[in-house]
């Protein structure tokens, strides 16, 4: 008798934790765009992954970025290395922030996350409430407009020199205007904060990577560069 009630107890309690649980996923499902907005008027920085939390702890990989040299993703036995030291001359530079409202103390490095749980994320997650307005980061070129089943609604933008390429993914449209080999300046707004792509749908957030361009500069090529020591 006091066996039966002892498993009566546990699985009680199970079922319990179980409904919490799931009460807790949904309501963090639901509510992603206000966690976003609060955290950002707020000044709070999201921890690495909560994306991926956000988005019931399934994974949220992004869009097309150029990773070690070209565009195919490291595969299962890939070995993801701790960023390298920032290239000075970009540095200096002194990059605007991406995300407009958003100081460098709200960023989180999350270059070195996994996705999948196997590929390198190589890029910075900046969550934002949906429409706040992407700008470039520096001067440069519109290289490519792209729609992928990944990333959403991207630009890729080179820097004056074609040295480097800025990505912007996930945004939920594009700024008015902008056009494929046109020519923006710093600060100029290039979209708006979206979920497009594979991105949590309650979770809007830019993903920004940052790449050094091969010598044939081709937009969807290079070797990788952690945007956090770029902003901060």
């Amino acid at each position: 008798m006091l066996a039966a009630r002892t498993r009566l107890v546990a699985t009680s309690a199970a079922w319990g934790f179980l409904a919490g649980s799931l009460f807790v996923c949904a309501v963090m499902w639901g509510y992603g765009d206000a966690i976003a907005s609060f955290a950002v008027r707020h000044r709070l920085q999201v921890p690495r992954g909560a994306v991926d939390q956000w988005n019931g702890g399934l994974a949220s990989p992004d869009g097309p970025v150029a990773t070690s040299g070209s565009l195919k993703p490291p595969g299962p036995a890939a070995v993801i290395k701790p960023a390298s030291t920032p290239p000075a001359e970009l540095v200096a530079r002194n990059l605007e922030i991406p995300v407009e409202g958003v100081a460098p103390d709200q960023l989180v490095r999350s270059f070195g996350d996994r996705r999948d749980g196997t590929r390198a994320h190589e890029a910075l997650d900046i969550v934002a409430p949906r429409n706040t307005p992407v700008r470039a980061v520096e001067d440069g070129t519109i290289a490519k407009l792209f729609n992928s089943k990944a990333g959403g609604i991207t630009v890729y933008q080179f820097d004056p020199a074609q040295q480097f390429c800025y990505y912007y993914a996930h945004l939920e449209r594009y700024a008015s205007g902008l056009v494929e080999g046109g020519r923006v300046k710093r600060g100029q707004v290039l979209g708006y904060v979206g979920t497009s792509g594979n991105a949590p749908k309650n979770t809007p957030h830019l993903h920004f990577a940052v790449f050094r361009l091969t010598p044939e500069r081709r937009w969807w090529e290079g070797t990788p560069i952690d945007p956090y020591d770029l902003l901060r």
